[in-house]
């Protein structure tokens, strides 16, 4: 991964890349971004630059034997640490990041800005429950003890740290604090403040911004042929994600709409048979499009929040229908119950993200909003 390779996000490469040249690499460091952020791949980029054997003023040459082994994610001064769980090949205590090397390999050059769901997925883990193991805290023990084989550093890359079970967290207190020498720890979580104030403590945090919605829209044209108004539609409703922009572009617009103005009618009519038919018709889809649907729904939440908030309707970055429903819903509902209608949804969208059972959680979703609707 290159920093080229990373659309927009100037300031950021910038300050990392003048870290590097300034000898300020800290040895432990914590990319912080939201699901769907460049935080993996600015994390891999500058992995990539730390090792490389001519590195430019900006990013990396590209051609040295190092730059040529992080592309494929085999630079043996490289190691990876990640969530996994048992597949129907592995039991659950034999499952470590080691044995899903390839697999892991593979999520880096197809989807750098995938999520735990899209992981999971991949390597034949998608109903289990996923997490870095007690016995991961001596493999980074053990390899972060060998000799640098090729490169300036050895590289600890660990991706959702505040999926490591506590036993393993602890264990790398020590490590962490104190590396060996020429050791770099990288740190790529999406939700920071569930890590042990004893690890955050030992890191420097890095808040990786997610894609503005200009970034976002030029990324989706230029790398992926989305026309140009398509695309200014696909980044506001993502906010940020290329995931969800990309899974959203493969679903019709009207029906994005049609599906959250028909649930939402449910909801407020609060008819119980009604809501658990639409469950069970939202647990037939892909965890993708169950993800993108609430996404899709948090960001007609916000639009409402714009709408109940101001007299002027041109903040608005809906339109056609979309900005007849949000400015109607804005007029009927209170700030505070759409403001709680947002956070259900984003409570929601964290526990989906953890295999909780779909058909159970959006029936008790639908009848919390049901309550906030009738609340008023």
């Amino acid at each position: 991964m290159r920093f080229k390779d990373i659309h927009g996000l100037a300031p950021t490469k910038a300050m990392l890349l003048s870290g590097i040249r300034n000898n300020h690499v800290a040895h432990a460091q914590l990319f912080a971004g939201r699901p769907g952020s460049p935080a993996l791949s600015l994390a891999l980029a500058y992995a990539t630059y730390l090792n490389c054997e001519n590195p430019g003023d900006e990013d990396v040459c590209g051609q040295c034997p190092s730059c040529a082994k992080n592309q494929k994610f085999v630079h043996p001064d490289v190691h990876f640490i990640f969530p996994v769980s048992s597949t129907k090949n592995v039991a659950a205590k034999d499952a470590s990041s080691r044995l899903f090397l390839k697999e892991w390999r593979e999520f880096l050059l197809t989807t750098p800005y995938g999520s735990l769901q899209d992981w999971s997925t991949l390597y034949g883990g998608e109903d289990k429950q996923a997490l870095i193991s007690t016995k991961e805290k001596q493999t980074i023990t053990n390899d972060l003890s060998l000799k640098a084989f090729e490169g300036k550093y050895k590289i600890m890359l660990i991706w959702l740290p505040e999926l490591m079970h506590p036993n393993a967290a602890n264990g790398i207190l020590k490590v962490l604090e104190e590396p060996p020498e020429n050791s770099v720890f990288l740190l790529v979580s999406e939700q920071p403040d569930r890590l042990l104030t004893t690890i955050q403590s030992r890191v420097q945090r890095l808040n990786i911004p997610s894609f503005s919605d200009q970034e976002l829209s030029e990324l989706l044209v230029a790398a992926h042929g989305i026309q140009e108004e398509r695309s200014k539609q696909l980044a506001h409703l993502a906010d940020g994600s290329l995931r969800l922009a990309l899974h959203l572009s493969t679903e019709a617009e009207e029906d994005n709409y049609a599906q959250f103005s028909h649930w939402m009618r449910l909801c407020h009519q609060r008819q119980m048979n009604d809501l658990v038919d639409n469950a069970e018709e939202f647990s037939k889809l892909t965890r993708g499009a169950q993800n993108a649907f609430l996404q899709y729904g948090l960001s007609m939440f916000r639009e409402a929040l714009i709408s109940a908030s101001s007299t002027h309707d041109g903040l608005l970055r809906v339109e056609n229908q979309e900005k007849t429903f949000v400015s109607n819903f804005g007029k009927a509902l209170s700030v505070d119950q759409i403001q709680k209608m947002a956070e259900l949804i984003s409570e929601a969208m964290y526990h989906l993200e953890r295999n909780a059972s779909a058909k159970i959680l959006f029936m008790n979703l639908s009848i919390n909003i049901s309550k906030v609707i009738k609340s008023k």
